[in-house]
């Protein structure tokens, strides 16, 4: 099968186009751990695969590295939105269809940035979703491990739990993330996001991405850590994230109550797997 690898600051997908190959028969659930292992396959946080949409120009389906199926996922996006517009639509606007609803890229090819409406984030709990009795889940305590974590519910078409500390560079990730993405809280599991703020407008962020592990960067994550920024007034609606592959620019709008998100996507190389 040919495939094309791609990143989107770091987070790095490899994409197969089922509109120019008969993929029918692959179980891609069952073969993304194999192909996403960095010794033994190609190496990725997860899978791409390209395929046709009777509601929008293209539909894009998303496995993660374990062959879980996430909604939404907002680098993937990106990196999607750059392999098709190379490859079909020489377009600016790119209507995207995703099991979290229809989105659409916008693309500025000659400064490599893609601009994409993430929606509105979801708050209520049983739409999360988050076992929570309340109306917003926001810094409520939550143990895992011998620790006691202040965490924010937010979906944003995918489950995350956002989480405000000192310094980033201190937390062990792996652990407490891992901890808390299959916490009993998170019955579809989630994403976790831990935030430093710099300023109102600009924080650093580590991940622990459901179903892949800690990643370099995690676009719906960036939009979740912004919007529980806003709701706890840490944060101005316009903010810069600071993940370890690089930046990107989150936007709010308090007028449609959707977010923004700004960054760049790479084809990193095209090859063949022989299954």
């Amino acid at each position: 099968m040919n495939f094309v690898k791609l990143e989107g600051l770091g987070n790095d997908f490899i994409l197969f186009d089922a509109l120019k190959s008969d993929l029918g028969a692959v179980n891609f659930h069952e073969l993304a751990p194999k192909l996403c292992d960095r010794h033994f396959g190609v190496g990725a946080d997860g899978l791409l695969i390209v395929r046709k949409s009777e509601k929008a120009d293209f539909y894009m389906q998303v496995i993660n590295a374990d062959g879980s199926e996430p909604q939404m996922c907002g680098n993937g996006i990106r990196c999607f939105a750059r392999y098709v517009y190379e490859n079909y639509e020489k377009k600016s606007v790119i209507s995207i269809e995703t099991l979290a609803g229809i989105m659409l890229p916008v693309l500025d090819p000659q400064n490599n940035i893609i601009e994409v409406d993430m929606g509105e984030p979801v708050l209520e709990p049983a739409r999360v979703p988050v076992r929570f009795s309340g109306e917003k889940m926001l810094n409520a305590p939550v143990a895992a491990l011998d620790k006691t974590f202040e965490l924010t519910a937010v979906s944003m078409g995918n489950p995350h739990g956002v989480i405000f500390i000192e310094d980033v560079s201190a937390v062990d990730v792996p652990v407490y993330g891992a901890a808390l993405e299959t916490h009993e809280i998170f019955p579809e599991k989630a994403n976790i996001e831990f935030v430093q703020i710099l300023s109102k407008q600009e924080i650093k962020m580590r991940v622990w991405e459901r179903g892949a592990g800690e990643t370099l960067a995690c676009g719906t994550g960036a939009c979740a850590a912004v919007a529980a920024g806003v709701l706890t007034s840490r944060l101005d609606r316009d903010v810069t994230v600071r993940l370890a592959g690089g930046s990107l620019k989150i936007s709010w709008d308090a007028d449609d109550n959707h977010v923004s998100m700004s960054g760049p996507a790479f084809q990193v190389f095209k090859g063949e797997v022989i299954l």
